[in-house]
């Protein structure tokens, strides 16, 4: 699975780094956004969602009015339970990051893709307004059944962990009286010559 979401990020890395290395060497701000989900299991029956999305201003100067807004979470599966699925900033100098997160709640079962959050931002050399979208998530699966995963039987352990001590202890000790010590057999070897 880790392995899977390596392959699955390391084109998009290579890729941002290449293109950041020919865009830094322009004047234009150059935005790298990153889009993270992580999911927890409520008591309630509901999952929760935290969305967190960091914008990196990988440019040579600023960007201003810069806006994020994550509208791919339906309201008929998903609910805001803190925070906003958007946010501005005035700007955002070279070199700068900015975080925003949220937090989600749903009590739908099933299968979810997300699509990448958008960023807009204004440019001082030009008057149209620049876009930047996030990097995807993973599909998601909101309350899936799980496998139980196969823990240590420590019930085992307290009902035969005594037992296994005693004869482990007792083969140390039969151990130590068959074998020789090693003095002994440095004094054998002097008596032969």
């Amino acid at each position: 699975m880790a392995r899977s979401k390596l392959v699955f990020l390391l084109p998009l890395v290579v890729s941002a780094i290449l293109v950041s290395s020919v865009i830094a060497s322009s004047d234009v701000p150059f935005m790298v956004v990153n889009k993270k989900v992580s999911q927890s299991r409520l008591k309630s029956g509901a999952e929760q969602l935290i969305v967190s999305i960091d914008i990196f201003n990988q440019g040579s100067v600023t960007a201003y009015d810069v806006s994020l807004a994550d509208d791919s979470w339906p309201q008929d599966i998903f609910e805001v339970v803190s925070g906003s699925t958007s946010k501005s900033w005035e700007r955002l100098d070279a070199g700068a990051t900015a975080s925003h997160s949220f937090v989600l709640e749903s009590k739908v079962k099933g299968a979810f893709q997300g699509s990448p959050a958008v960023i807009k931002f204004r440019v001082p050399t030009k008057a149209a307004l620049q876009e930047a979208y996030s990097t995807p998530i993973q599909p998601l699966d909101i309350l899936a059944d799980k496998p139980q995963e196969k823990k240590f039987e420590w019930r085992l352990l307290t009902k035969y962990g005594s037992q296994v001590v005693v004869l482990l202890f007792v083969g140390l000790f039969v151990y130590v009286l068959v074998s020789p010590s090693k003095s002994n057999a440095a004094k054998g070897s002097k008596k032969k010559r």
